[in-house]
């Protein structure tokens, strides 16, 4: 497990800048009654970064866990690290093109077949860098589809199947953003999926009967392929050094000058899920470190 000191130091070079190996031991897990085999949760963009994480880390609490990614190599290496870190849980993976309604159907219907469907982490994402002038629209109708569509109507599916099991218990999370909150530039259409998202984790809240909740979970830069492969186009994109993008742009305005784990990333959706999160309703997790709160 990398420590503090070595991310940051992986941070603040490039020639170095790799995601942490997960262990056993960087996972959250909880008691709850419902963090059994018979509960499902679904997890999108399980093929990677957040999404691996959040997979492993639900299956390390007991759950079957179906993983959706278009990334079917992905998928199964997330089934082998759950199996290296001794999840109990069955990480079951489900190719899945986000941006294919009758993908997403299928899917949907394979995790209400496996036990009782609870839970939904809408976490897949991508990014593309330009100004708005510049911004092709063909990425801003990809972005929009995977980040803002597809957890919509991974939503409009799942909430059924929660509604149906036994007590109407379960959560849909959606993974948000300190660019939920606010703006920078050159990513116009992130910012954009990221307060529609926000929106969408209100609108679950209003239409949940108490019972199935609506959160966000909002971090700062993690490092994850993501957000490595981020760091050239910003540069480019700013006409600034590497290391000036991560130490100037990604952590000039937080106070916790280290970038965040998948893993931590992770455990807030596990937390959120679990009965410790039950007042958690159309609410945000903001683990910033300080980013939108404080300013010099």
């Amino acid at each position: 497990m990398s420590t503090p000191d070595q991310i940051y130091t992986m941070a603040t070079d490039t020639a170095e800048l790799t995601e942490p190996e997960l262990t056993a031991d960087d996972l959250l897990v909880l008691e709850d009654p419902r963090f059994g085999p018979e509960t499902v949760a679904v997890v999108t963009g399980a093929a990677s970064g957040i999404g691996r994480a959040t997979a492993v880390a639900l299956a390390a609490n007991g759950l079957t866990v179906v993983g959706a990614d278009v990334n079917e190599n992905g998928l199964e290496e997330t089934v082998t690290l759950a199996a290296d870190v001794g999840a109990p849980g069955d990480v079951r993976p489900i190719p899945t093109d986000l941006t294919d309604q009758a993908d997403v159907e299928a899917m949907i219907e394979t995790a209400a077949e496996a036990g009782d469907l609870r839970y939904v982490a809408n976490i897949a994402g991508m990014q593309h860098i330009a100004s708005l002038p510049d911004f092709p629209m063909e990425q801003y109708d990809l972005l929009l589809d995977v980040m803002l569509r597809a957890p919509f109507l991974v939503a409009k599916l799942a909430m059924p199947h929660i509604r149906a099991t036994d007590d109407g218990v379960g959560a849909i999370a959606n993974m948000s953003s300190i660019h939920g909150h606010y703006a920078t530039q050159d990513k116009a259409a992130y910012i954009t999926a990221k307060h529609g998202l926000d929106g969408l984790t209100r609108s679950i809240a209003a239409e949940g009967r108490g019972t199935l909740r609506g959160f966000s979970v909002s971090v700062g830069y993690v490092l994850t392929p993501l957000m490595v492969n981020q760091i050239e186009d910003t540069a480019q994109e700013r006409e600034i050094t590497e290391r000036e993008v991560i130490e100037d742009v990604m952590l000039g305005q937080a106070r916790t000058k280290e970038m965040m784990t998948p893993a931590e990333v992770a455990n807030l959706f596990v937390f959120g899920f679990s009965k410790h999160g039950k007042h958690l309703n159309g609410g945000d997790l903001l683990w910033d470190g300080g980013y939108t709160t404080t300013y010099e």
